[in-house]
C-alpha cells in the first residue's frame, strides 16, 4: 500500500509509479484498447490499471508477470444503483480478479441527508471486498458537494470500514483540489487513505497533493507524470513540498 511522505521526502521514481491508478475507464475504449494499455502501463510497474468492470479479467491477463494490480469501479459514475446491486458488481469483479474496488457512494442519498443510507451502502460493499482481502476505496464526487457534505461523507466512509476516501469519478466536472483533499484528510482517521482523482496532471500537481496526505493518484496522465519525476529524480527535486501551498491546477473534466 502507498505511502504517506512528510514533506522534504525526496521521491524516487517508482515511489511515483507506486500512486498512481491509471485510469481506463471512458466509455468508448475497445478490448483492444483496454488490453494494449494496460501491456504498456505494466512495463512501468505503477500501482494499478483501474479499469470497467467489463474488463477486469482481460486487464489482469494483460499485466500478467508484473507488480500491477487491477482496480475497478462500483456503481460508476453515478452511485445511484441499489446496494444489492453494487454488491453482485463487486463480486463479479472479485471472481474476474479485482483487487481494488473504487466505488461511488449515492450522491443524491448524501446531499438528502439519508447518512444511514450512505454508510449502510458503503458498508455492504466494504464486507464483500474485505472479505476476499481487496481494498475498497469510497468515491465523493466532490465537485457536487459542500464541505458539510464531504465531511459526512468522510464520517460515514470512516463507520462503514472503508479502505480510502476519494474525490472524484471523473466524469461529472471539477476534479481534486487542495481544498478538498485538506478537508478529506483532516476528517478521517489516519487509518484512512486518500485518494486525489481527476486533474492531477503534472508532477508539481502530485507532489503537492502528496503534501497533503495523498497516498494514490487517479489519472489518465501517467506517461507525464513519470516523464516529470524522472527528469525531476536527475536534477535531484523529486521532492515533496511544505503543505499549504497554492492548490493543484484542475483541468476540468476526466482524469
Amino acid at each position: 500500500m502507498s505511502n504517506i511522505y512528510a514533506p522534504g521526502s525526496t521521491l524516487t521514481v517508482q515511489d511515483v509509479a507506486d500512486l498512481i491508478d491509471h485510469a481506463l475507464l471512458k466509455p468508448e475504449l475497445t478490448p483492444q484498447e483496454v488490453e494494449e494499455s494496460c501491456r504498456e502501463l505494466a512495463q512501468s510497474e505503477i500501482w494499478s490499471v483501474c479499469v470497467r468492470p467489463c474488463d477486469v479479467a482481460l486487464a489482469l491477463s494483460a499485466i500478467e508477470g508484473h507488480k500491477t494490480q487491477v482496480c475497478t469501479v462500483i456503481g460508476f459514475p453515478h452511485g445511484t444503483t441499489s446496494t444489492a446491486a453494487k454488491v453482485a458488481e463487486a463480486k463479479q469483479a472479485l471472481t474476474d480478479g479485482a483487487t481494488e474496488l473504487d466505488m461511488v457512494l449515492n450522491i443524491g442519498r448524501l446531499r438528502g441527508g439519508d447518512l444511514d443510507a450512505v454508510r449502510e451502502d458503503i458498508a455492504a460493499v466494504v464486507e464483500v471486498g474485505h472479505e476476499e482481502g481487496a481494498i475498497v476505496k469510497v468515491i465523493f464526487e466532490t465537485a457536487l458537494l459542500d464541505d458539510e457534505q464531504k465531511i459526512a461523507a468522510c464520517r460515514a466512509s470512516q463507520a462503514a470500514g472503508a479502505d480510502f476516501v476519494k474525490t472524484s469519478t471523473g466524469f461529472a466536472g471539477g476534479g481534486a483540489t487542495i481544498p478538498d483533499v485538506r478537508l478529506m484528510r483532516a476528517n478521517t482517521d489516519p487509518t484512512m487513505q486518500v485518494k486525489a482523482s481527476g486533474g492531477v496532471r503534472t508532477i508539481d500537481a502530485l507532489l503537492a497533493m502528496c503534501a497533503e496526505g495523498v497516498t494514490r493518484i487517479g489519472t489518465s496522465s501517467t506517461e507525464a507524470l513519470l516523464q516529470g519525476a524522472r527528469e525531476r529524480a536527475a536534477a535531484g527535486t523529486l521532492v515533496v513540498p511544505e503543505a499549504g501551498g497554492d492548490p493543484a491546477p484542475n483541468h476540468g473534466n476526466g482524469y
